[in-house]
């Protein structure tokens, strides 16, 4: 996975204040253990002196060292214990003066060992959705909340088949490499299963790009009027590297020869390296070939599941 450079340096700050953070915390509840039960500082103090005991154990000379280390790590098991049964039956949590780290698994580093620990991918994931400007969609907008009693007769049967399969490709993420063109009028859906997909998906730790056509041809332009000596990392390499990339409205982006060569790319691209394109448009499939030469149109409807949402606008029933 390739994330932006910017969104990494944010999260690792992010990581670092938290941590910070919640060693603090656990600092302030042993100074209050300590000035509530002054026993427990006794045996941290003894705890504490387990690493030079065993150093001593090992080059002091005398006797067997093994035996001398177990007999060490014995007595260090029964002061903990005897540690965590004065804090309960002081009314406290065993663990009371423990970190309470938000993740165990990496101790709010963001690495387990050498690799990148899924809920540092997670918030990686969330801080490119900030920035995209549609993090509050995913709170509103996911499977749980997408209703079906919208949709009369076919038109139900229509999108019962789509809700399942953009269903199971987002919980089979990572094994699913589908490419899915929803197409269809506004207000029919597309975009709340998109996200609802998007938002499995970055649960599961993956890199979730999601963006009108608009904006991402306009990212593509921006770069390349770029001095070659900018230090800024180029905004459109994310369209192409991300796990997954959802593009929302395509069709509606000011269509010329480097739009359309752009789009060809980010296809291509992605095509070949395996990498899901879920893509939503109002338009009809003659449409889209009167706007997109025959190398795009072919790829859309050779390489992407086609999910045809009909109905009756859902916004303008609500109403």
């Amino acid at each position: 996975m390739s994330y932006p450079r910017k969104n990494v340096e944010a999260v690792t700050e992010d990581y670092a204040r938290k941590r910070k953070l919640h060693e603090a915390e656990s600092k302030l509840r042993l100074d209050e253990i300590y000035s509530r039960i002054p026993e427990i500082k006794e045996i941290d103090n003894e705890l504490s002196r387990t690493g030079s005991d065993i150093i001593h154990a090992v080059f002091g000379g005398t006797g067997n060292a093994n035996e001398k280390i177990a007999e060490i790590k014995k007595e260090n098991l029964a002061l903990q214990k005897r540690r965590a049964d004065i804090l309960v039956s002081n009314g406290y949590p065993s663990d009371y003066t423990s970190v309470k780290y938000d993740c165990d698994k990496c101790r709010d580093t963001g690495y387990d060992g050498i690799y990148m620990c899924d809920c540092f991918k997670k918030a990686l994931a969330m801080k490119g959705f900030e920035s995209s400007g549609i993090s509050n969609l995913l709170k509103e907008q996911n499977f749980e909340a997408f209703s079906l009693d919208y949709y009369k007769g076919d038109e139900k049967v229509y999108m019962e088949d789509n809700y399942r399969d953009l269903y199971d490709f987002a919980h089979n993420f990572g094994g699913d490499k589908r490419n899915f063109l929803l197409m269809g009028g506004t207000g029919l859906g597309k975009t709340h299963l998109s996200t609802s997909v998007a938002k499995v998906v970055i649960e599961k730790g993956y890199d979730v790009v999601y963006e009108t056509a608009q904006n991402i041809f306009s990212d593509f332009a921006s770069d390349r009027f770029r001095s070659s000596y900018s230090d800024t990392e180029p905004s459109s390499e994310k369209y192409l590297d991300c796990d997954l990339l959802i593009i929302d409205d395509l069709g509606t982006e000011m269509i010329s020869q480097f739009s359309v060569s752009c789009l060809y790319n980010i296809i291509n691209t992605r095509l070949n390296k395996n990498l899901p394109i879920i893509a939503s448009t109002n338009l009809s499939g003659e449409e889209l070939r009167k706007i997109y030469q025959d190398r795009i149109t072919s790829r859309l409807f050779g390489n992407f599941y086609i999910k045809l949402f009909v109905g009756k606008d859902v916004r303008q029933q609500k109403i």
